[in-house]
């Protein structure tokens, strides 16, 4: 018997398509998905403003589904990181981050990676595929119901970083579908545009498109001020390189008051100089642009190291001295290998 297919794939459009072969109107596409998502219904028989006969025909052809929950672990600062089962039995890894009034989801768009920067946990593994639009959508819709399902917390899922495991901008097409469900004021999430952030490492021509098919907000994994390091840290560097990336965020269409996140990886004795911090800043100048700066995380078999204290904070003077907003990003969930380029979706 063959699998039936789970209705989070289809966007409004073409739900509205699937249902004009039953000649049934078009707004019916927004009440099925105001009780997928809004009202976290997984099945059909809930929707009681639909005829029977409408549920039916729905159950014959569509599932709702829930991702299945491997493993939780959770960290002594709060976070807790999902290992999700897919249909096809593949792992991936979603990080509930809490902050002092809500919380972050970090979200994954790809199983493995194929960018192979080498300071990346993920890209470790390799690439086996993207994530659909609907299994994206799931972990975001499934996060949303733990949270609530916590009756003694006041804090509510608001803020989404697309910086899991994967490139974001290789899987253009299934990530920008469903950002229009996520930010959907009628049918769909109700996440604010301004409160989701999708990081790239440097797809150049996928953040043009990007700055043309959505408003949420850029962030770019620099993490270095010349071409040679970048090419050693991130492969993507030779296709696009550093100069070419940073016109395109020069040019990247930003709300009014809004600024390009530069997100930068600090590895002991590979870009952390005064030198390199005097190139970022001179990189930057043209760009309306914030720094996060992220102190390594390491991880069994990585190459790497976390910079001294001193050393941290000297980079991150000097580019505060230069007018830059800048911030020291102290990862949370450190402790479960939950933390930026820690993940890895292996089962424990």
């Amino acid at each position: 018997m063959s699998r039936l297919k789970d209705i989070k794939e289809l966007s409004e459009k073409d739900l509205i398509q699937w249902l004009s072969r039953y000649d049934i109107k078009p707004y019916r596409a927004g009440q099925i998905q105001q009780w997928i998502y809004m009202r976290q219904s997984d099945s059909f028989s809930d929707m009681t403003n639909l005829s029977k006969d409408m549920r039916d025909r729905l159950a014959e052809h569509f599932t709702i589904d829930r991702l299945k929950v491997k493993t939780v672990q959770t960290s002594t600062d709060g976070s807790r990181k999902y290992l999700f089962e897919l249909h096809d039995f593949n792992l991936i890894e979603t990080v509930l981050i809490p902050e002092k009034n809500h919380y972050t989801l970090c979200v994954s768009s790809q199983i493995g990676c194929a960018q192979g920067c080498r300071f990346c946990c993920t890209a470790q593994n390799g690439f086996i595929r993207n994530l659909s639009r609907g299994e994206i959508i799931a972990q975001v819709r499934d996060s949303i119901q733990l949270v609530d399902s916590d009756t003694q917390d006041p804090r509510r899922l608001t803020n989404i970083v697309f910086m899991g495991m994967g490139e974001p901008l290789a899987n253009y097409k299934n990530l920008v579908s469903a950002l229009q469900t996520l930010t959907g004021n009628n049918t769909g999430l109700r996440i604010s545009s301004r409160r989701i952030t999708v990081s790239t490492a440097g797809l150049v021509p996928k953040l043009v498109a990007l700055g043309q098919d959505t408003p949420v907000n850029p962030a770019i994994s620099l993490n270095a001020t010349d071409n040679d390091t970048r090419n050693f840290l991130m492969p993507i560097n030779r296709k696009f390189p550093i100069e070419e990336l940073l016109e395109a965020c020069r040019n990247y269409p930003l709300r009014p008051h809004g600024m390009m996140t530069i997100e930068y990886i600090l590895m002991k004795g590979i870009n952390d100089s005064q030198e390199n911090a005097k190139r970022l800043s001179k990189l930057l100048k043209p760009i309306r642009a914030k720094i996060n700066l992220i102190p390594f995380n390491e991880f069994e078999g990585s190459e790497f190291k976390r910079p001294d204290e001193s050393v941290i904070l000297n980079f991150q003077k000097f580019l505060m001295d230069q007018n830059y907003t800048v911030i020291i990003r102290q990862s949370k969930g450190t402790d479960i290998s939950a933390a930026c380029g820690q993940l890895s979706a292996r089962a424990v």
